[in-house]
């Protein structure tokens, strides 16, 4: 099996766009979350977010693609900037590389349709509750939308326009298992390139649902934080105050790279990537198994894959989401995989700064892993201010802390039962 190296970080966040800007807030313990501005949440539920600052798209994108922001969602363009963003930092020459052996896996999920640009259809067809709206529709409809209009909202497009964009010939999927699709499109890209199919691929993934009808059905569901706190105070893992999660949104990119390849051109090596772990819990849709047997599963097979005893194991980036039972079956599977050494275990959540980024989530996530083998800093998980007796694990609280750091663990755990965790190490030669 080929050795796997990440050559190129590329980051969309809430609290930092770009890798340097990213991880100095991660590391200063600056939040991202604040009140949503990306349409009128004034009488919402809730109405804080993770939100992405205003950028500019096409100035990240060469000449010949900026037309085709037109078409590209929301999640889409957060995910093409990032792409761009790491293909930069790893110093790749697209003219030099074999697009056959060059492909894209990236993570994402549920596609939200705007409500603002379809609106105006679905009124006109409606006809103030005529019950001939499905007639209404399909006679008008057709001629009220931009042709290339469902472009914008299929979860392939994602790794399409990145392909596009960079050139990428070789395998190109989507992986779509909720909060887990993130690090499971690292673990996917990894594998590729460990048997032999690619020798460079760019892996991650992209979200947003910051949408009127989205945050209602995550408020419906009690999954988002209602508390009346400061912004930057609402997400809290493992806290004993907390209360639910904060939505976030933004692109995690991931340059991987076979080891003898990136050597060959002098790129920079953040991090090797050593394994991944998938399970499934078949225990419920929205709860997580209380003894954590999926999570458990899946970070044994990560480290088995990884040929790493979770005694080498020196800092866990958790799912962390600051929802009751999430963070009660984290904290109970490092316990069941490290046993008594799992006091001893660093772990930290960024969710706490950034919100939870549903499909980025992971790969934002294995971002800042790199980051952390790569200088040593472990950031803070912050907001902690009340301790959960239940939750009593070193969670790096509120203050980043430098360690030397030979091999890290993400996990991401998401709604339906689906698990999934990476191991990583700093690179050594």
């Amino acid at each position: 099996m080929r050795r796997v190296v990440v050559s190129g970080l590329g980051v969309v966040a809430p609290n930092g766009i770009g890798k340097s800007d990213f991880w100095s807030a991660c590391v200063s313990g600056q939040s991202g979350v604040k009140p949503i501005t990306c349409f009128d949440a004034s009488k919402h539920p809730v109405r804080i977010a993770g939100q992405v600052p205003d950028m500019d798209f096409p100035k990240y994108l060469p000449p010949e693609h900026r037309k085709s922001v037109k078409i590209m969602g929301r999640a889409a363009r957060f995910g093409v900037v990032a792409s761009s963003l790491a293909m930069q930092d790893s110093g790749l020459d697209i003219s030099k590389i074999d697009p056959e052996r060059f492909g894209v896996v990236m993570g994402s999920g549920m596609v939200p349709v705007d409500l603002g640009e379809i609106s105006p259809l679905l009124c006109e067809a409606f006809h103030n509750e005529d019950p001939n709206f499905c007639n209404n529709l399909g006679q008008q409809g057709a001629g009220k939308l931009a042709p290339l209009w469902i472009l914008k909202y299929l979860p392939n497009m994602l790794a399409a326009h990145i392909s596009l964009v960079h050139h990428a010939q070789g395998p190109n999927s989507t992986i779509t298992t909720a909060c887990a699709a993130g690090t499971q499109a690292v673990g996917e890209a990894f594998r590729l390139i460990s048997r032999g199919d690619a020798d460079i691929m760019i892996s991650g993934g992209s979200d947003s649902r910051l949408d009127p009808l989205l945050m209602l059905a995550y408020s419906a569901l009690g999954a988002l934080s209602p508390a009346n706190r400061a912004a930057e105070e609402v997400s809290r893992p493992f806290d004993g105050q907390r209360d639910g999660f904060v939505l976030g949104e933004g692109a995690g990119v991931l340059i991987l790279e076979e080891l003898e390849h990136a050597k060959a051109r002098g790129a920079q090596i953040y991090a090797e990537v050593l394994g991944m772990g998938t399970s499934f819990d078949a225990y419920s849709v929205t709860k997580p198994d209380p003894d954590a047997k999926g999570a458990v599963r899946a970070i044994n097979w990560a480290l088995k894959e990884a040929r790493t005893d979770a005694s080498e194991i020196g800092y866990i980036n958790a799912h962390g989401t600051s929802t009751r039972l999430n963070d009660l079956m984290e904290t109970m599977a490092i316990k069941k995989i490290f046993g008594e050494g799992a006091s001893q275990v660093p772990l930290s959540s960024i969710k706490s700064m950034i919100g939870h980024l549903i499909g980025a989530a992971g790969a934002v996530e294995a971002v800042a892993l790199a980051m952390t083998l790569k200088t040593g800093e472990l950031p803070p998980t912050i907001n902690q201010t009340q301790r959960d007796p239940a939750c009593d694990l070193d969670y790096v609280p509120n203050n980043a802390r430098e360690i030397r750091l030979r091999k890290g663990l993400s996990t991401s755990f998401g709604f339906g039962g689906q698990n999934a965790a990476l191991v990583m190490s700093s690179f050594a030669g």
